[in-house]
């Protein structure tokens, strides 16, 4: 894929400054700032002291220094920040930053936005209610136009294997009675469109897991797959997707079965999780589908009991630059 210097940068917004974010957004400024996409940060100047930093007033400032140091978007100043010691008082200027950059990439002024990691029990204090980043983005992007299946739906992607949970953060014991068949249709809809227009695959191959071992056994183990999910699947294949399952989950990861589709439809969290991660626990990317901006981020936390040490890995925030520009490309494109 040709991805040619764009004239408009991807925005990342800083996270929680005591966490390892602005670490590894350094370290991707590092790896990637000779590459084709440029991108600013939403943050602290002071906070990514480790690379060369230069301050902007506007994201079109970006591209022209991007290469020589990291931009760094005026206005989202931290202070007292303790490097590992999580502070109430930042929430207002970690939501800032990524409702500002909503607006900039909504405005056009930026091609997408990467959120650096957050910890909700921070955020709290500012009001903050939401499950996480994906559910505050359904939420911040609710009342504007789109033209596919809204989100949020979030997708889980390594190289060679990509998965969608459409059950997310809750107990276990609840994942039974959240199946639904809206659900999983809803899910899968997002999840094919958002892969035909925004990675360029033109007729998406889905899979969808069953919830019980041996998808059931014909009822010995649970009657979700009959009662739920497999009414959901004939209701996408006769919409004309190619969908297939609902599938035994043990069965459904080695690479001989991946090979066979570009996405899976997963029940609940553990169940896409455990295989991505089990594949390439470091690389990991959370794209939020559905949305009328471009959104990816790294998977993994704020790493509170690394940050400051200069250990933490960046291959997943460089994951997720690169497959936050490969998508605006997409969509461009489409």
């Amino acid at each position: 894929m040709d991805l040619s210097a764009p004239t408009r940068p991807l925005v990342i917004s800083m996270g929680d400054p005591t966490g390892i974010g602005p670490e590894v957004t350094a370290k991707a400024w590092q790896a990637l700032c000779h590459g084709p996409t440029p991108f600013c940060v939403l943050g602290d100047p002071a906070l990514y002291s480790s690379v060369p930093t230069q301050p902007i007033s506007e994201v079109s400032e970006a591209p022209q220094v991007f290469r020589d140091a990291l931009p760094v978007l005026k206005g989202f100043e931290a202070p007292g920040v303790v490097v590992g010691q999580p502070n109430p008082a930042h929430a207002g200027v970690i939501l800032g930053a990524i409702e500002h950059g909503v607006d900039l990439v909504l405005s056009g002024q930026a091609l997408a936005l990467v959120t650096a990691p957050i910890a909700k029990s921070v955020l709290m204090t500012a009001g903050f209610s939401h499950p996480g980043h994906t559910e505050f983005l359904g939420a911040l992007l609710a009342t504007t136009p789109l033209e596919q299946t809204r989100g949020p739906v979030m997708m889980l992607a390594v190289e060679g294997l990509r998965v969608v949970p459409v059950t997310i953060h809750c107990a276990l014991s609840e994942v039974p009675s959240r199946l639904t068949q809206e659900a999983i249709i809803h899910a899968a809809l997002v999840t094919a469109e958002a892969l035909q227009r925004d990675l360029g695959l033109k007729a998406p191959r889905l899979v969808v897991a069953a919830l019980n071992p041996h998808a059931g056994e014909d009822g010995a183990f649970g009657d979700e797959e009959a009662r739920v999910i497999a009414p959901a699947v004939a209701a996408l294949q006769a919409m004309g997707l190619h969908v297939r399952g609902p599938l035994p989950a043990d069965s459904l990861f080695h690479s001989e079965a991946r090979a066979t589709f570009d996405a899976a439809i997963c029940m609940y969290h553990d169940q896409a999780l455990i295989p991505l991660k089990a594949l390439d626990f470091w690389g990991g990317v959370n794209a939020t589908l559905g949305l009328p901006i471009i959104r990816t981020s790294p998977d993994h936390g704020t790493g509170f009991d690394i940050a400051g040490r200069g250990i933490a890995r960046a291959e997943s925030m460089i994951a997720a630059i690169q497959m936050a520009a490969a998508m605006a490309h997409g969509r461009m494109t489409s």
